[in-house]
């Protein structure tokens, strides 16, 4: 499945080539497909491994600093994360960097997988708080870990905007675009956020979110790891049942407007979604429609 103009096909067979070269004491494991998401293609190798390979070259450079700040960041969190083992290099058949992680078991989160939602989102915030905690060890909001969630809401005020536009025109009366974006206007007025930098995952929707016993086990996919603002951090929660919103809200001891620039990032992922990969993705885009139609019975409520 091709996401994007500049992607770079991958299969079976291109994935055995690469071990061959780079990796000839793993290349006769047994292969899988994996998943594959927005950027990433990902096969199961043997047991314990898991081959990741980027899509087009701008997700190649997520890979190049998760290889980098993985390995410091992971001794300082509780949970597992993504544990890289190999850097694969570029090749004729293909250019991109990739990596090799090591396997982590657990499942998908969802209504099968985890017990009690609220017990869910309180540890899903304990988890925020210990990576928004953790030292950035010399780390800045420059470069690759200057990802736009960690930003200004005001920033993206314009192709935001279109995306409005052009989920009007895909969902027609589906969903009352009219009151996301009022949503979404009113927290570009909010007073800019001024909590401190820190280390954000980025991403921590349910597809990154692994269960295990019903409970939180592990945050996987680091691909838009990077450091700034806390608030877009929380808007996948509208990802996520209520119950769990509710006591994620309760144990991080959200403010109003963090909570409403929070909703505002849940909404700009959500529409963007639907515009980017309308034609492409419908599996996403049943995703972002899920995460609006959550938010606005939200806002309905509150």
């Amino acid at each position: 499945m091709t996401l994007h103009e500049n992607e770079i096909p991958v299969d079976q067979p291109l994935v055995r080539t690469l071990l061959k070269a780079q990796c000839p004491d793993w290349a006769d494991l047994p292969l899988s497909p994996a998943g594959a998401g927005t950027d990433n293609v990902m096969y199961r190798l043997g047991d314990n491994l898991l081959v990741r390979l980027p899509r087009t070259p701008d997700t190649a450079r997520s890979i190049r600093k998760q290889l980098d700040w993985l390995p410091r960041l992971a001794p300082l969190l509780s949970r597992p994360v993504p544990a890289p083992v190999h850097a694969g290099t570029p090749t004729g058949g293909f250019p991109l960097i990739w990596s090799v992680y090591r396997w982590i078991d657990g499942d998908q989160t969802g209504p099968d997988t985890v017990r009690d939602w609220g017990a869910f989102g309180a540890d899903l915030a304990a988890a925020v708080r210990e990576l928004h905690g953790t030292d950035l060890m010399g780390a800045t909001r420059t470069g690759d870990l200057s990802w736009y969630r960690g930003g200004s809401l005001r920033e993206c005020d314009q192709w935001i905007g279109r995306s409005l536009a052009d989920c009007r025109t895909n969902l027609g009366t589906e969903l009352d675009v009219d009151t996301l974006e009022r949503l979404w206007r009113a927290a570009l007025v909010l007073p800019e956020p001024s909590a401190p930098h820190v280390w954000l995952h980025g991403d921590l929707k349910p597809t990154n979110l692994l269960a295990r016993d019903g409970k939180l086990h592990a945050l996987i996919d680091f691909g838009c790891l990077s450091v700034g603002s806390p608030d877009a951090e929380h808007s996948t929660v509208w990802d996520l049942p209520g119950p769990a919103r509710e006591s994620y809200w309760d144990a991080l001891g959200l403010d109003d407007a963090t909570w409403h620039r929070a909703r505002a990032w849940a909404t700009a992922v959500g529409v963007a979604g639907i515009s980017y990969y309308w034609d492409t993705y419908p599996a996403f885009v049943a995703e972002c429609r899920a995460r609006l139609r959550a938010i606005l019975a939200d806002a309905a409520e509150h």
